[in-house]
């Protein structure tokens, strides 16, 4: 490989979404720009993603699918680089996409059509990108930076660290640039995991690991809530706990210690269907009823779990209007503390970096170092699951390579 060249204009740290897109849009300003990469593959994280084909947007972004300590930080770059400017892009390349529900749009093919198409925009931009490169130092040059790296030294006028967050390590993450943050004194806020699973210790309520072991596979649709949040979507048991989407959505929101509650039938009220029920099929066994809304597996050990006493799974005539008020509210109101989550290991996102407070919203340059900017997750800006974060990736991409 060719050594680096002495003098750019823009460097960006990190050959992600963020990066590339920030690189995209800086090239095509006629802004000569090198992309340094200490992986070995651009975009690791939008190949894994989806599945494996890239959940790239949601075509209902708005600024409330966001978590920050500043709730308005991210409107400005959101409403200058909307998902309809991407799925512009993902057109003009004719990658075929699909909206899979909720907005959430998938490529039809592989993740890897999106990779190529930033590929192909950073050739047409004339952006330089050099992976295998590790940054040993990073100090002042005049108004502009000069970079230690692996490869060589480089100087630049500006430079923008896309480095992303803590989330899957395997994938390469690292803390660097909230160490970059620090070098020029700026805030970060705590981080911890998001949109991730939560473990349990024992069983759903604290009984043995085997019974938790048991419900792992089954999955229903339910409303999850934590701290004045909830979400609609499918729960799935694990080995471990719980996951699926309703899970990693509410995750972001449930802080250690906290209880999570849980409606395992939101779709309808459970009294008014038992009673129903007892008029119908006056013979039919609690759990077998369950068993039609959910699983047989899943409503037969959480009936032995739950339903005990007076209220243990018989038929259904042999419940009192109050049996029944009280068996609807244990599976409506399932309140549970999860022990803790799988951590950064699984985790699709980093909560919270580099605060938002030192950065310009319009820019992304940080207050205290002109020429520095920041973009994607390693800032105190996450969004919610379902391809909002590749949104904002595209976005604060966008508004960074506008400037720099």
């Amino acid at each position: 490989m060719s050594v680096l060249p002495q003098q750019v204009d823009v460097v960006i740290i990190g050959a992600g979404a963020a990066g590339l897109l920030a690189a995209i849009t800086a090239g095509n300003r006629g802004r000569k720009v090198l992309v340094l990469d200490h992986a070995n593959k651009v975009g690791k994280k939008i190949l894994m993603s989806g599945g494996g084909r890239c959940n790239f947007t949601n075509m209902y972004t708005e600024p409330s699918n966001f978590l920050s300590g500043n709730a308005h930080f991210c409107k400005s770059a959101l409403s200058r680089y909307t998902q309809w400017d991407f799925i512009e892009m993902v057109g003009k390349h004719n990658v075929a996409y699909h909206e899979k529900k909720l907005g959430q749009l998938f490529c039809d093919n592989k993740a890897s059509d999106i990779v190529a198409m930033l590929l192909d925009e950073c050739q047409q931009a004339k952006a330089d990108i050099r992976l295998h490169c590790d940054i040993a130092k990073i100090s002042d040059k005049g108004e502009g930076f000069c970079l230690q790296t692996s490869l060589g030294s480089v100087e630049c006028a500006s430079l923008i660290v896309a480095t992303g967050g803590l989330s899957i390590p395997t994938m390469g993450a690292t803390g660097f640039g909230y160490k970059v943050a620090h070098q020029y004194g700026m805030t970060c806020l705590p981080t911890t995991a998001g949109l991730v699973p939560f473990t349990l210790t024992g069983g759903i309520t604290g009984e043995s690991k085997e019974q938790l072991v048991a419900l792992a596979g089954n999955s229903l649709d339910v409303r999850i809530s934590c701290n004045n949040m909830s979400f609609s979507e499918a729960m799935l048991f694990t080995h471990r706990g719980l996951s699926g989407p309703a899970v990693l959505q509410i995750s972001s929101y449930w802080q250690l210690g906290q209880a999570v509650e849980v409606d395992l039938f939101p779709h309808l009220r459970l009294a008014d269907f038992l009673a129903q029920m007892q008029r119908e099929r006056p013979k039919a066994e609690l759990k077998s009823i369950l068993g039609e809304l959910t699983t047989k597996k899943l409503a037969q050990i959480l009936c032995d779990l739950w339903c005990t006493g007076a209220l243990a799974s018989k038929a259904v005539n042999q419940y009192s209007p109050p049996e029944l008020e009280a068996i609807a509210a244990i599976f409506h109101q399932w309140s549970f503390k999860p022990s803790g989550t799988e951590g950064y290991r699984t985790a699709e996102v980093t909560l919270g970096g580099v605060d938002t407070n030192e950065l310009s919203s319009k820019t992304m340059e940080a207050n205290k170092r002109k020429g520095l900017y920041f973009v994607g997750e390693a800032m105190d800006v996450t969004g919610h699951l379902g391809g909002f974060n590749f949104q904002w990736a595209w976005a604060s991409g966008f508004a960074a390579g506008s400037y720099v």
